[in-house]
């Protein structure tokens, strides 16, 4: 078996067309990619053509990503973003994902309200039904009511849908300073998708902070400063029985100016420890951060 099987990378780590992302994370030995919408809408030939391109990879969608602000909404936000999540589930089968990544509303205009959020992420469950799509909810550690995967969760078993689970996101946890505890709270069934990442520093403190470390300055697992924490979460998701997939959800502007191959053989390294030091099985820090801190 390919020690990269259940790692994929997420498209939004890389430069470059969407033809040559795939082709660099093929070329490293990776069999899945995490896709966006503007993959699609961005390409030259629009979407019939992104989704020939990613069908020709023969690279397997780990997931989709992502709605936004969808949940608690009232009269026409909620209509406007049902008609978008609409559109998004159309592309998200179009490409042959079998999972919509849905993260947490951060809209003021959205109610904190658990059991109307869960009402609505139950209608967008059953839109997605008939397409064999399953939904995956995630805290963002920014999110105005969800912010933490506790509570993703516990919106999850509110709503009790069978297509709707929830995704987690290394980042938000350790943003959120969550504890690893509430792993164990988990039905390993209802964990949709598992996205992994590191940042440089212990402590992000405000929302804002939260989100600029986010969308700019990840890194791989194994390269930042929560290795040990990042390894333990993995553990604990395996001792539960999770056995779905890990994708690297790594925004890094330093990422995007560098060649293709060059990123995607970070990732593989990554992908390396997690399989062979932390899956199977001792989870030492890996070999590059002690060479670091020597």
């Amino acid at each position: 078996m390919n020690l990269l099987d259940g790692f994929g990378m997420d498209t939004i780590t890389m430069a470059g067309s969407l033809d040559a992302k795939l082709s660099a994370m093929k070329q490293a030995g990776f069999s899945q990619v995490m896709l966006m919408a503007r993959d699609l809408v961005g390409h030259p030939g629009g979407v019939p053509e992104a989704v020939k391109v990613i069908q020709a990879s023969g690279l397997r969608p780990t997931g989709f990503q992502v709605l936004r602000d969808f949940e608690g909404l009232s009269g026409h936000l909620h209509g406007y973003k049902v008609d978008i999540a609409k559109s998004m589930l159309e592309m998200c089968a179009a490409t042959g994902s079998k999972v919509l990544l849905v993260c947490s509303s951060t809209s003021r205009h959205a109610t904190d309200d658990l059991d109307h959020i869960a009402k609505d992420l139950r209608k967008l469950a059953m839109l997605a039904l008939p397409l064999g799509i399953k939904v995956a909810y995630e805290g963002l550690s920014w999110g105005r009511t969800v912010n933490e995967f506790t509570t993703s969760w516990d919106v999850v078993c509110r709503a009790d849908c069978p297509n709707l689970g929830i995704g987690l996101d290394s980042f938000h946890i350790f943003a959120a300073k969550t504890s690893l505890d509430a792993i164990e709270d988990l039905d390993p069934e209802k964990i949709f998708l598992v996205q992994l990442s590191d940042f440089m520093w212990n402590e992000t403190p405000t929302f804002e902070e939260r989100m600029t470390t986010a969308r700019t300055f990840r890194v791989f697992p194994g390269e930042g400063v929560h290795s040990e924490d990042l390894a333990d979460l993995v553990m604990r998701l395996d001792r539960i029985g999770y056995r779905g997939d890990y994708s690297f959800e790594v925004f890094n502007d330093d990422y995007q100016q560098l060649p293709l191959g060059t990123v995607a053989e970070r990732a593989k390294k990554s992908a390396t420890w997690l399989h062979n030091d932390v899956l199977h099985r001792s989870a030492p820090l890996p070999s590059w951060t002690r060479q670091h801190k020597a």
